[in-house]
């Protein structure tokens, strides 16, 4: 019985010291909230963004200049003429704005590899005689080609045009091979289109890469600074003419007027340019007419049409017949250069009257 007592009061020990240990760890109530803590200091503010505008009106102002340059080109023949259309190969490179940049200015478009051709064309705008957005400053408005132009039709030789150089990448003849050389070899003519293409100014304004029968150039027009630009793209009369229409002549209310704005420099008497002009134009036409006659007689051109016609003749016929091709689709009847343009039909009328 008593061993019994002494474990069951053992017993009862334990239970309450585990009871007890049971409640000593139940939590209390709350005590009182406790001060705030120190504020922590205020970070750095980072520094403001350029504004997103800034460099945009760098150009495009309310000053209108822009608007004003892209409404000539809209009334420019470069917009207007619809040639771009010719976008493969060779007529691609002065013919679409992609073709010109990818083959002259960033050797990417390859005229002579299978099937080049410009997908979705467009005609020479301002992004290709420009770097129109690619730093967004007014750098952007830097001239695409800037180096002296090599001539076909010349071996090599290149002439400096100063900001026409860009004009006359495209504005020249397309090489003749052979190209005859006056008493040499026969020549053989085997398309209607024998000639140096379209739009040889450079030509007639340098004195290079046309035959002259020994005509030589020394006209000033050879030598106005920036050629082209300095009288085509003179101050503008609205859309009309000067600017970015690139336009000399135009029509105004049946009239045809002339933009002298470039001429001034030179020729500050309009009335007298004016009867120089008129003078010229009339001389070269005839010295035109004269030539085409001879043309037609020798039989690589027939009346009433320019187109060649294919067979074998002197080299002096093929020569006067790339003359003649050439200054006609010049189109200044002599103004790009009056001398050597002269001196080259008069040379070519004699070399066939021979």
């Amino acid at each position: 019985m008593k061993k019994n007592n002494i474990l069951n009061y053992a017993f009862y020990i334990l239970l309450a010291l585990v009871i007890g240990l049971a409640s000593c760890t139940k939590e209390g109530p709350a005590g009182p909230p406790g001060k705030d803590g120190t504020n922590g200091t205020d970070g750095t503010n980072g520094t403001d963004g350029a504004d997103g505008t800034t460099t945009c009106i760098e150009c495009h102002s309310d000053n209108q200049v822009i608007f004003a340059k892209t409404n000539q080109w809209a009334h420019s023949t470069h917009a207007l003429g619809g040639n771009y259309e010719r976008s493969e190969g060779d007529c691609a490179v002065c013919h679409t704005s992609q073709g010109f940049l990818g083959y002259r200015v960033n050797g990417t478009y390859d005229p002579e590899a299978e099937g080049a051709a410009i997908s979705n064309p467009n005609p020479p705008n301002c992004y290709t005689c420009h770097f129109i957005h690619d730093t967004y400053t007014p750098a952007d408005l830097a001239l695409t080609v800037t180096e002296p132009v090599m001539l076909m039709n010349t071996g090599g030789t290149t002439f400096d045009f100063g900001r026409a150089d860009v004009c006359a990448s495209c504005h020249q003849g397309r090489t003749v091979d052979p190209w005859p050389t006056p008493g040499g070899a026969d020549i053989v003519v085997t398309s209607s289109r024998y000639g140096v293409h379209h739009g040889p100014q450079a030509n007639s304004m340098s004195g290079l890469g046309l035959e002259g029968f020994g005509a030589s150039s020394n006209h000033p027009h050879k030598n106005i600074e920036n050629a082209c630009v300095t009288c085509h793209m003179a101050e503008p009369f609205g859309s009309q003419a000067g600017g970015h229409t690139m336009n000399i002549a135009y029509d105004y209310h049946g009239a045809t007027e002339v933009n002298h704005a470039g001429c001034v420099g030179c020729h500050p008497d309009g009335d007298e340019l004016a009867v120089k002009t008129e003078e010229l134009q009339a001389e070269v036409s005839e010295l035109l007419a004269d030539l085409k006659v001879l043309l037609d007689a020798s039989g690589i051109t027939k009346e009433g049409s320019d187109s060649s016609i294919p067979g074998t003749y002197s080299a002096d016929v093929a020569a006067a017949c790339l003359n003649y091709k050439a200054l006609t689709e010049d189109r200044s009847l002599g103004v790009h250069n009056p001398t050597y343009i002269k001196n080259t039909l008069k040379n070519s009328i004699a070399a066939l009257e021979e």
